[in-house]
This record gives C-alpha cells, sequence and structure tokens, in this order.
C-alpha cells in the first residue's frame, strides 16, 4: 500500500523543520519532498499515474513527528492482566501517539528469564500494533540478591534492565549489574529510593502530609540514592539511567554528574510537571504515586531541568490500577496512575509556557529515548515509517471512561487540555486515528 501523508509540517529535531509530503510504501517512507502547490495534486513529484497513492493522510495544519517512544510503562501482564494486558497497553500507547514502548518487569512473575521475555513479545506481535521493547529485572525475582542471565535476556529482545519499583539495595551488587550489562549491550534504569527514609510514608513529606495526618516522604528517600548510584556509575563508568525524578536535589546532582562527565541520563513524568501535592488534597487517590508529587519548588526545579537538558527524557511511568487497589483509604491505596493518553497534551504545555520548544519536547518524547534504547525513529528515507501526527491545536476534555486502557486511574479525568496525537502509524500500518 502507497499512502501520502500531505502538507504537514514535519519536526525531526536535527534533521527537518518544514512543510513536506511524505510518501510510504512497503512500511518505509519512500520519498520525503516539498509540498505540494496545490493540494487538489496528489502527485507532487510529478510523477506517473502509476505513482499514485492508495490513500492520501491530509496532514495540514498537522505536525508530522518521529513516532513517540515510552521507554518507562507497566503493562502488568503477565500475572495482572485485570489491571492490563499487552494488547490493551498497545492500544493505549496508539491512541496516545505513541509507536514504541518498553515495559518495565514488575509483573508476575517477574521479567527476569528469557520465557518471560518472549511472552511479552509473542503477545505484543499477536496485538499488532505498537512496537514492544521489554525491560527485564536487574536480579532473579527482583530481590536484589542475585543477578539474572544478561547475556540470555538480550538475545530474547530485552533493551534495559530495571528492578523498578524496587530500588537496588547492595552496592556492590549494583556495580556488578552495572557492569555485566554493559558487556552485553545492556544499561540499568535505576528506581531510587531510600526504604527506611520512605518507609510507611504515602505521600510528599510537606504542609499538606501534615494538613491531611499522612506520613511523608522526604525529598532526601529519592536524592540520596539519585547521589548513590551516579557515584557508583561514576565508578563503573558505564551507563546509567535515573527513572522518575521527582526532587529539585535529584536535577541537581544529575546536572552536577553530567558537568562531570558521568554517562547518566534521566527522566521524569508528565504528573510531576504538570501537578504538585495539592493534587492529593481530599484524599484523591488517584494522585497517588511512588515517588510522590512534590511541592512547587521542586515541579519548578523540573521544568528548569527540561529546559536545560539536565533531563533527557519524558516518560509516563503508565502505571494502571483498577478500583480494587484505588477505592480505598488513602494509606492502603496503591501507587500509581495512567498516563499514556494524557502524555502529549500535557507535553504541548510545556511548549505553551516556553518551557520547551516543539522540536525539544519532540526529542525528549521520542529521539532521546530512542537514542537511550538503542531503536531510534527517525523521518529519513528508507527508515521505518513510524510517525506520530500531532494536531497542536485541538481541544478536548479528557474522559478517563473513554481510555484505551483497562483502568482508568488518572487525576486528569474532566481537564480541558489542547493539544493530542490524531494519528499513529507503525511500519507503515495506521494503528490509531481520531474519530
Amino acid at each position: 500500500m502507497r499512502t501520502l501523508i500531505r502538507n504537514g509540517r514535519i519536526i525531526d529535531p536535527g534533521n527537518i523543520d518544514g512543510m513536506m509530503d511524505i510518501w510510504v510504501e512497503n512500511g518505509k517512507i519512500s520519498k520525503i519532498i516539498d509540498s505540494a502547490p496545490a493540494a487538489s495534486d496528489p502527485q507532487p513529484d510529478g510523477g506517473s499515474a502509476g505513482e499514485d497513492p492508495d490513500r492520501i493522510i491530509e496532514a495540514g495544519g498537522k505536525i508530522v513527528a518521529p513516532g513517540l517512544i515510552d521507554m518507562h510503562v507497566h503493562f502488568r501482564d503477565p500475572g495482572y492482566e485485570y489491571k492490563e494486558n499487552i494488547e490493551t497497553g498497545c492500544l493505549t500507547a496508539a491512541a496516545g501517539g505513541f509507536t514504541t514502548v518498553c515495559p518495565m518487569p514488575n509483573t508476575h512473575p517477574v521479567n527476569d528469564n528469557s520465557q518471560v521475555t518472549r511472552y511479552i513479545l509473542k503477545k505484543a506481535a499477536r496485538a499488532g500494533s505498537v512496537k514492544v521493547f521489554p525491560v527485564a529485572a536487574v536480579s532473579i525475582g527482583s530481590l536484589g540478591k542475585s543477578l539474572c542471565e544478561y547475556g540470555e535476556l538480550k538475545a530474547a529482545g530485552a533493551v534495559a534492565l530495571s528492578d523498578d519499583g524496587i530500588p537496588v539495595l547492595n552496592g556492590q551488587l549494583l556495580r556488578r549489574a552495572m557492569e555485566y550489562a554493559a558487556l552485553f549491550g545492556l544499561f540499568i534504569i535505576s528506581h531510587c529510593e531510600d526504604v527506611d527514609l520512605a518507609a510507611g510514608g504515602v505521600m510528599n513529606e510537606g504542609p499538606v502530609a501534615t494538613r491531611l495526618g499522612l506520613r511523608g516522604i522526604p525529598n532526601a528517600s529519592e536524592s540520596i540514592h539519585v547521589m548513590r548510584d551516579i557515584a557508583i556509575c561514576e565508578l563503573a563508568r558505564t551507563r546509567l539511567h535515573i527513572a522518575h525524578v521527582s526532587t529539585r536535589e535529584s536535577v541537581q546532582a544529575i546536572r552536577d554528574a553530567k558537568k562531570r562527565g558521568v554517562p547518566v541520563t534521566a527522566e521524569t513524568a508528565p504528573h510531576y510537571f504538570a501537578l504538585t501535592d495539592s493534587a492529593v488534597e481530599n484524599y484523591n487517590t488517584h494522585a497517588k504515586m511512588n515517588p510522590p508529587l512534590r511541592s512547587e519548588t521542586d515541579r519548578e526545579a523540573l521544568l528548569e531541568g527540561l529546559s536545560d537538558g539536565t533531563i533527557d527524557v519524558i516518560a509516563t511511568d503508565h502505571a494502571p490500577q483498577s478500583v480494587i487497589e484505588k477505592d480505598l483509604e488513602f494509606d492502603r491505596a496503591e501507587n500509581g496512575i495512567v498516563g499514556l493518553e494524557t502524555s502529549v497534551p500535557l507535553g504541548l504545555k510545556l511548549v505553551d509556557q516556553g518551557v520547551l520548544t516543539l522540536s525539544q519536547l519532540i526529542e525528549k518524547m521520542s529521539i532521546n529515548p530512542g537514542r537511550i534504547i538503542g531503536h531510534e525513529n527517525r523521518i529519513i528515507v528508507d527508515a521505518p515509517a513510524d510517525l506520530t501526527l500531532l494536531d497542536i491545536e485541538k481541544v478536548h476534555t479528557v474522559d478517563a471512561k473513554r481510555f484505551k486502557s483497562l483502568s482508568h486511574n488518572t487525576p486528569f479525568d474532566g481537564w480541558n487540555m489542547k493539544g493530542k496525537a490524531v494519528l499513529t502509524m507503525v511500519d507503515g500500518k495506521v494503528v490509531f486515528e481520531d474519530s
């Protein structure tokens, strides 16, 4: 099938920013040319009738970006399929504009061996929508005692290693993990948490927690581990990626490490730069997560870190929970929110606020995560046609009940937002189109 994406503004950071047409054939980008002077002409290259497209996608007024990549999602499969499964996870990713996702290993059983990795990839292939690159566990059972077989996991399809949800407490084990992973071209994604400092905490430590009578989690519970893991990374001289950064101290530690040449990258999630711990008022369990929503000072530090490049990636940390886990007293409710279908409009708010340019936003949601995991999306001839069309002016109201996800745990339900992914294409196949 030959598809023409016409009259869109292509933004591929460092490569293209202009009004162009894209021809897609056999799953790949076959031509990129200046937009036709006449919108009615399906052959802007002056080609023969035999080159007529089978489908024309009108992209006028829209942004055509390299397919978005989310390197931190939880699809709950195997083991917790009532919250999400790989098929519904892929559908909600496509609806959010993502062409590639990296599911974390805290499933049941844990993705700590090649059989589980292959199970995930087999179900993803059956779903037939977005591309899935699993993140496998650092340690067997994510128990922090013995390392997994990284060569076996790499061969099965894993792109990174993490005990996400549980920090690797043993510093020597983490050092060996970093060194061992590097032998296979893998890297560690670190969940930074001092569990003793955080013990019993259910939200950010501060005035809101005091007023609500809830035990708080101090900033230091994250930043101490960020500093430790950076020091181990500096010792091992291998790559490290810090997950879901939420505090100003963590941002500063990462900034300082980068200045020293430490091979560290970092991500934050939209809820950390869009919300503060005030969202927990009225004991809103949909605003309960780990790390928790922080103060306005922390939020502003994250914005600065995004703007100056300290934070490389915006990842959703999509964490579905059913009403069974969320419709409880606050301190008993599980952590996490779904984020795949709200990430684009929340990211575009940064553009409206002048924190990022549109090109920088696309870098943090596509180019940088792709580069980190080794599967970069670019809009160049012969590259896979993994593309996202963004309508940055589209105004809509978030309706969690209409999410493709099996779970609807979001604090953004009912929010009026501007900007949306309106078409997602993977290997030339349209896997989502806004109706």
